[in-house]
């Protein structure tokens, strides 16, 4: 049976027009499914008619469903970080202009619960006029949050390690440094107490290996007692309920008869009803410190005085130690002020020998806290401990 060459045509014709649009439909319902699978929203920005659109799958990533959220620009473009807005509009105007290919972008964006969630965000112009005007851009969304968050993780543990090695390889450096000194000391003492002649060029060596001796212990108990901060890990020893009133007013009393004898007042402006969970051995060895090194460099040509007081915020309690002591000159010693065996004051103190600060910012630390100093010769020294707000385990 022969079939008119016409019929087989417009038959062809149309079962390959048929076998196309099917083709066409499958093809855009695998891509809908592969973005609905790959969490990928989808918009698009018609310049001409300045209308915006939004998949459903963007509108999600921020917890709306697609009636919720209107598809006009502004909408999204106003939930955008206050502090990512200037990169984002940036960097979106400079794909707009043609100075780069592909728009590309991460930046926080507020959800319906009021939290923020990090978006990658990419576009490309796929049209523009004869003057290079753009008319159409579309672009994807994709949300990045936990590996933002994990990303953020890692940088912070990197941070960590490395200001740890830091610190390890100046404490080893100092601890090197120190017993190599007491002990070339002590060799050159034993040479020259062997060629002495005399008795009491004898004696007198053997005073100089007592200093020498003396020494050497001061030094080897100032690193076991950083050794034995550096190793304090036990959760609950620092889980315990401290007042920060009575701790500091504890420390006050037992320094009243220096304070008394140098003349300085002590305003303890703590809250009496302020806690902190903490570890009270301490913080106390934190107030001593601070507070004694206030009496220690006190002015005596004003009415010196030290004040204790607290400021509050959600997370954090900063304490405040301040004093119009003698104050230190921190163009000169800013980088050292919490290094070993590092005197600030300019005076030939026997009781000055720089590891009081060195075993509180270890102990701070211990706390996981920070703290930090101003200060301004002539003038006083300002320390702050900050302290973040735990809950009890």
């Amino acid at each position: 049976m022969k079939f008119p060459s016409l019929n087989l045509k417009h038959y062809l014709s149309g079962a390959y027009k048929k076998n196309n649009i099917s083709t066409q439909l499958l093809s855009d319902q695998n891509h809908k499914i592969a973005l609905e699978i790959s969490n990928v929203g989808i918009w698009n920005w018609n310049l001409k008619s300045n209308k915006v659109y939004y998949s459903k799958e963007s509108k999600k990533m921020l917890g709306f469903n697609d009636d919720e959220l209107k598809n006009k620009s502004e909408v999204w473009d106003n939930r955008v970080h206050p502090e990512d807005k200037e990169v984002y509009f940036n960097k979106f105007n400079s794909h707009l202009k043609g100075e780069v290919d592909i728009y590309e972008n991460e930046y926080r964006i507020q959800s319906k619960d009021g939290n923020y969630k990090w978006i990658l965000d990419k576009g490309k112009v796929i049209e523009r006029d004869s003057n290079n005007k753009p008319l159409l851009i579309i672009g994807t969304h994709s949300d990045i949050t936990k590996s933002k968050k994990h990303e953020n993780q890692l940088n912070e543990n990197l941070q960590l390690i490395t200001s740890q090695n830091k610190r390890l390889h100046n404490f080893t450096h100092i601890v090197s440094h120190n017993l190599k000194t007491h002990i070339g000391n002590l060799k050159n003492i034993l040479e020259f107490y062997d060629d002495a002649t005399k008795e009491t060029e004898k004696v007198e060596l053997v005073n100089h290996l007592k200093t020498i001796s003396e020494s050497l212990t001061s030094t080897i108990v100032d690193l076991d007692d950083i050794i034995s901060i550096k190793s304090k890990a036990h959760t609950n020893q620092l889980n315990e309920r401290v007042s920060l009133y009575n701790c500091s007013s504890k420390v006050i009393e037992s320094l009243k008869l220096d304070s008394s004898n140098k003349g300085v007042t002590i305003h303890n402006a703590l809250r009496k009803d302020e806690v902190l969970l903490t570890n009270t051995s301490y913080l106390e060895s934190i107030f001593y410190n601070l507070i004694s090194n206030g009496i220690k460099y006190s002015d005596p040509n004003k009415e010196s005085q030290i004040i204790i007081q607290s400021i509050h915020s959600k997370d954090t309690v900063k304490i405040l130690i301040s004093d119009n002591g003698i104050g230190i000159d921190m163009n000169k010693y800013n980088k050292q002020m919490f290094e070993m065996y590092k005197t600030f004051h300019e005076t030939d103190r026997e009781d000055s020998r720089g590891i009081g600060l060195y075993i509180t910012k270890t102990q701070v630390e211990a706390l996981h806290g920070v703290i930090e100093v101003e200060s301004k010769l002539n003038e006083g020294t300002a320390f702050s401990l900050t302290f973040k707000k735990q809950k009890a385990l």
